[in-house]
């Protein structure tokens, strides 16, 4: 039975790795993928990994019916065996629905890469819809790590290696790249606001130096 699968994970986790994987293993295969991607950081239209594989995908813009283009894409004679979405948090509640229609009425596999929570800890609205509709949601095992050496949970958007906590739910960036960059932390830290910017400042506060007698 095909199925909508949601692959979860933090910022470095390997989903857009895992995703290009998935496209090079099925179509070693023989079967075709249709890629779907929004807001990648290698730019429009593009699918990459931080381990530097890129791959063309279309650019799932708000004003796109993902069911229509491939029932399109299908009706022009185009061979459609699977469907790959990249940064699916992005999506609208809307466009996830698509998805699931997808499944149901063109019996075709779509697996979903994604972050399920926000800077401020908040779902992302697409991430929630895949959490309701989807028939699996798998975590990926593959651990991002907090500066501190624990399990990264959270996202943490910085402006200046500062966390904040305030502004536009999408702010396109990447990790230390930039005025805008991001950064995974564990809860404690992320609670505390502490990246590993700041924590290296503290760090070097005489404040928090020894103190020796003479």
């Amino acid at each position: 039975m095909p199925e909508l699968v949601f692959f979860s994970g933090t910022m470095d986790c390997g989903k857009s790795t895992l995703a290009l994987q998935i496209a090079h293993n099925r179509s070693a295969r023989g079967l075709q993928s249709l890629i779907f991607t929004r807001d990648d950081r290698a730019g429009e239209g593009k699918l990459s990994s931080r381990l530097g594989l890129v791959t063309e995908a279309v650019e799932a813009t708000p004003e796109l019916d993902l069911y229509v283009f491939v029932v399109e894409r299908m009706s022009r004679g185009g061979k459609v065996d699977y469907i790959v979405v990249d940064e699916a948090q992005f999506l609208l509640t809307e466009q996830i629905d698509q998805l699931a229609r997808i499944v149901d009425d063109l019996d075709l596999d779509v697996f979903a890469f994604g972050i399920t929570t926000d800077f401020r800890t908040r779902l992302f609205p697409g991430s929630q819809r895949l959490i309701e509709l989807a028939d699996r949601v798998e975590t990926l095992q593959v651990e991002a790590m907090c500066w501190c050496g624990a399990r990264a949970t959270h996202n943490a958007r910085t402006v200046g290696g500062v966390m904040v906590v305030e502004g536009e739910q999408v702010v396109v960036g990447d990790v230390g790249m930039g005025t805008v960059g991001y950064e995974v932390l564990c809860r404690r830290h992320h609670r505390k606001r502490m990246t590993s910017a700041t924590a290296h400042a503290a760090a070097l506060s005489p404040d928090v130096l020894p103190v020796t007698s003479s």
